[in-house]
């Protein structure tokens, strides 16, 4: 019986390059180029959060795709969320985020439905994020996990979600 073989960081940065993939638990799962709409979205998002981050004198980072998290202290995990939103800048160097972002925000691609919903939802809630927005743009739903409250919500386009992390802070995904 042959065993799987276990993948680490050091296999995502020898992909050719253009190629990208993210890495869970030792296994590589290969990302699609993001279409028009995805990009429009996390475009929005990253401005309206950027602009409230700035407004406020907040001390927010805020970085979106391709920007390497290291979920874990382990060479098994890396993730690129579409945005993070990271409020401990000693989590960050050169090479990305080392640890949990507070907030992540995954804007649903075709391809990555099962990976946004189910996969990372528990490596986000396990690594210690505070805060994870689902947004699918074919049912046009947001799904709010406040994992500091235990707390999940959804949303329909157009409607004004709040921002968990940020109080007084809502965002109308279109």
């Amino acid at each position: 019986m042959q065993k799987e073989r276990i993948y680490t960081i050091d296999d995502i940065y020898t992909l050719p390059d253009g190629e990208r993939a993210e890495l869970i638990d030792g296994q590589i799962y290969y990302m699609a180029p993001p279409g028009r709409k995805h990009q429009r979205i996390v475009l929005n998002l990253s401005r309206k959060i950027a602009d409230y981050i700035e407004s406020n004198y907040g001390s927010c980072e805020v970085d979106i795709a391709p920007f390497a998290v290291f979920l874990n202290e382990d060479d098994k995990n890396y993730v690129e969320p579409d945005i993070s939103v990271i409020c401990d800048a000693d989590k960050l160097t050169d090479k990305g985020c080392n640890g949990a972002p507070d907030w992540i925000i995954e804007v649903v691609s075709p391809g990555s439905r099962r990976m946004d919903y189910f996969s990372k939802l528990f490596k986000y809630r396990t690594a210690g994020v505070r805060e994870y927005w689902i947004v699918d743009p074919e049912k046009e739903r947001v799904t709010v996990y406040n994992f500091e409250k235990e707390a999940t919500e959804e949303y329909s386009f157009g409607m004004s979600v709040p921002a968990g992390i940020y109080e007084g802070f809502f965002i109308t995904v279109e």
